[in-house]
Order: C-alpha cells, then structure tokens, then sequence
C-alpha cells in the first residue's frame, strides 16, 4: 500500500510562514506538499501536510463533526500560525484570516464568489492590512475534483490544487491531494485558502 506519510517523524519548522519553510521540497522553484484531509489526532477532522520528504509542515485538527466555524492552522510542533474564522452576518459566506489565534485586525478576507453563470471562479482572497499594495488573490476551478489555481493581480498562478498520482499510476481518493505553491506567495496562506476552501464547497 502506498504510504501517504513516509516519516512519522516530524521535523521542525524553523520559519513555517515563509516559503523557506519548504525549500527541501521544491519542483521547479515550487514548494509541492501532499495534504492529507485527515487528523493524525484519534476522533478528529482536519488535515496534515508533508513535504516531499515526508515530514509534517502543518496541521489543522477539528474536534466535532460538519462545518467549522474556526479553523486553526499550526506548525508541526502545534504553535498556531493562522486562525481562519468565518464572518458572521456578512453577504455571501466569507472567512477572516488572522495572525496566530489574534481575535482583531484580520489579515486577509476569503469571499466565495457567486455566480448564476457558469464561472469558474471560485473565491477571492483580499488583504486588509500589510497588503504592501498587493491587490489580493483569485481561486479558479474545481475544488470537488481538487483542481484549482490560485492567480495573483496579473493574473500569475501561484498555487494549485491537483490531484496526488501514486507511484504506478494509483490514484489517491480525494482526501489526499498536492498543494504546489509558488515562491510569490506564502506557504501558509497558501494553505489556509485550502482549510477555507473545503469549508466552502465541501
């Protein structure tokens, strides 16, 4: 049986909030991490995130059943980095990312957009503070059939979801897919859009 994690061992993180956190596993100057939508914590939901070496980067953990309401995204070693929580009261569904387990001054805002036409798509990620003029981040695709692309203000892909080919052409079901990340954009942002998004169209 193909092993989703290789090594039970986790190894620490020294910066898990920068692209360097996962510079032993870069694909074409991409950082490709396999995401596993699944705790490593017994009665759990959540998710663990290897490098390609098999060591854990992140993990979310969800204790109780349905949709969420916070999500906490932490380190290998449990230190929480971002903290997703959805907006109570607001048009659309939308989810506030915050520094570590801040309470105020959301960092970046994820609206689901809606469309009665077929639009691909999906959310828009937009800064609320120390955005250093960035214009923010557009999800196109399919996250059901794990496909989508994150795209930048000029329309640069600098994250995508796909689907995780075993070796000899196994595929994996849907709880196991990669998370191939660009040096344009953070690593753990990167992952918080997909915590967001699998509350959204999950």
């Amino acid at each position: 049986m193909t092993r989703v994690y290789p090594n039970t061992a986790a190894s620490r993180v020294d910066l898990p909030s920068l692209p360097a956190c996962c510079g032993a596993t870069r694909e074409d100057g991409a950082a490709v991490l396999t995401v596993w939508r699944k705790s490593l914590l017994f009665s759990c939901n959540g998710f663990t995130v290897f490098d390609a070496e098999g060591n854990l980067v992140f993990r979310v953990d969800i204790y109780g059943s349905g949709s969420a309401g916070e999500l906490v995204l932490m380190d290998a070693s449990g230190k929480p980095l971002l903290t997703a929580r959805r907006k109570k009261l607001s048009l659309g569904e939308t989810w506030l990312i915050y520094n570590g387990e801040d309470a105020d001054n959301p960092l970046y805002s994820v609206k689901r957009q809606v469309s009665l036409l077929h639009c691909k798509g999906l959310a828009h990620v937009t800064p609320l503070r120390g955005s250093s003029g960035s214009a923010g981040y557009g999800v196109e695709g399919s996250y059901s059939r794990r496909s989508c692309t994150v795209y930048d203000e000029r329309r640069r892909a600098v994250a995508e979801i796909q689907r995780k080919q075993a070796v000899g052409g196994v595929a994996f079901g849907d709880d196991v897919f990669r998370l191939v990340i660009q040096s344009d954009l953070n690593t753990s942002l990167a992952m918080a859009i997909v915590i967001v998004l699998d509350q959204m169209f999950r």
